[in-house]
């Protein structure tokens, strides 16, 4: 333990999608001297995105790594101090809060700001990661108006996939809804929505074996029914609709989360349950998981640290 770093900041940022960038661009100009570590995937989800057309102030669109880095100079330029590493342990138990980094630097810190974001789950094929950002998404409302007017694939069988399923058949010209099982775990509400919806066809009892595609991307997939016979369809898009785990296992001990483990914070703020530690984007949102949401949070977090800050001095 001797041989560990220590270092003193009034703010610390764990975290770098849209949501820590904007918390270190609006920290920095508040004058917190911001300290923010990148984590395991430096500018987060959005760099596995070839096209982002929903973010305001890009008319042309942008490509998710170059949104990212733009957000990262724009937070670089007010004096964000930005590092790769990645948050080990943490020890909420004091009025300085501590975080070590890569377990060989210790960081006090007067706040924190939790930006670790969620990851999507995927089916785990090495097809899928193959074509992910080119046919392959986790993301509806992120990528399915690249769709539009084709025929696409939902798999899951949830809540979410069932939204996904809603709101891309209000794009696409058809979309298949893959279910393992033969039922849907979504809500009745939901369901009847589904089964209302024309365009949807429901092929229960089939799993995904295979996603196939060429140069240009999806081109289909190959599943397996019940009866272990080979299905195929021709789809430009493959949606994987089977949930998000919040990446918050190293603060649970001591920041409160629901079941699935996204860190539960204050209504209309970005506080958790300790004083001076702060989340924001998707690892605190389970309902919209979107940049431009994420970014919002991320500014709410920074002028929640700054009025901590400012309250206890």
């Amino acid at each position: 333990m001797s041989d560990i770093s220590t270092e003193k900041v009034k703010c610390l940022i764990i975290g770098s999608g849209p949501a820590g960038y904007t918390a270190a661009i609006y920290a920095s100009r508040a004058n917190l001297k911001p300290l923010l570590f990148e984590g395991l995937q430096p500018g987060g989800q959005l760099t596995t995105t070839t096209e982002v057309e929903n973010f305001p102030g890009y008319p042309q669109g942008v490509t998710g790594p170059e949104m990212m880095e733009d957000l990262k100079k724009q937070a670089e330029r007010f004096g964000a101090d930005i590092r790769f590493g990645i948050a080990t342990k943490v020890d909420f138990s004091g009025p300085i809060h501590k975080v070590w980094i890569d377990d060989n630097k210790l960081i006090e810190a007067d706040s924190v700001i939790i930006a670790t974001g969620a990851t999507a789950k995927y089916l785990g094929l090495e097809s899928e990661e193959k074509f992910k950002g080119t046919g392959v998404s986790a993301c509806a409302t992120c990528d399915g108006f690249f769709y539009r007017g084709k025929d696409v694939v939902v798999a899951g069988g949830g809540d979410t996939a069932c939204e996904e399923a809603v709101y891309l058949a209000g794009l696409c010209n058809k979309v298949y809804l893959v279910v393992r099982k033969d039922f849907l775990r979504a809500s009745k509400a939901m369901q009847e929505r589904v089964f209302k919806t024309k365009n949807i066809e429901v092929l229960f009892q089939h799993t995904t074996k295979e996603i196939v595609g060429d140069m240009s991307g999806v081109t289909g997939v190959l599943l397996t029914n019940k009866n272990n016979e080979e299905v195929h369809i021709s789809i430009h898009g493959f949606f994987v609709a089977i949930g998000h785990q919040p990446n918050s296992e190293v603060f649970k001990p001591w920041v409160k989360t629901d079941e699935v483990g996204y860190i539960e914070t204050v209504p209309g703020t970005c506080k958790t349950n300790i004083s001076g530690v702060f989340a924001c984007g998707d690892v605190q949102d389970k309902h919209y998981r979107q940049a431009i949401t994420a970014a919002g949070s991320g500014c709410m977090a920074a002028i929640d640290a700054e009025r901590y800050i400012s309250e206890k001095n």
